[in-house]
């Protein structure tokens, strides 16, 4: 059975568009979490925490790990806060290569205002010192990764060419 790859880290980082150059090169089924909620919920991911907020959204991020933890050969861009519920990391392991994708917080920064209205967790105003404050709250999470990916100063397919030597 082909494990799974999966892609976590912080919002910003490039796992859905290094995701999808690593599925395509290996010949391999794409799943971006987030997208893949929205279709099943129908409202996308910002409608969902507005809507029903944070908890909501979270219970379905659950149950998309599970599911697709019980598949295999498959490249996984997981939501940027899969990583805060134990039981998610436990079972996308299980059938999984876990790689974390990290960027410096500048880039992080400049990356996601270009889709502020995208990321539900961006509030208005929210600065580099913010970013900052969560990447170290969640450094601990992004440490259980068995890799650990810079996408600082590099292009998706230099990182997706990374990645696959890591992997094989």
């Amino acid at each position: 059975m082909e494990k799974n790859i999966v892609l976590i880290g912080f919002m910003g980082t490039g796992k859905s568009t290094v995701g999808s150059k690593v599925a395509g090169r290996l010949k391999r089924k794409f799943v971006d979490m987030d997208r893949e909620i929205e279709r099943i919920v129908g409202m996308t991911v910002s409608e969902i925490f507005k809507r029903y907020g944070e908890i909501r959204f979270r219970s379905e991020e659950k149950l998309m790990a599970q599911k697709l933890a019980r598949e295999a050969g498959l490249v996984i861009a997981a939501g940027g806060g899969v990583v805060l519920d134990p039981v998610n990391m436990e079972r996308l392991s299980q059938n999984g290569i876990i790689i974390c994708l990290k960027a410096a917080p500048n880039d992080i920064y400049h990356r996601v205002n270009r889709k502020k209205g995208t990321r539900p967790l961006l509030r208005k105003g929210m600065d580099l010192e913010d970013i900052e404050e969560m990447l170290k709250a969640r450094e601990s999470l992004y440490a259980q990764a068995d890799y650990q990916v810079s996408t600082s100063g590099k292009s998706p397919e230099q990182v997706a060419t990374e990645i696959i030597k890591l992997i094989n």
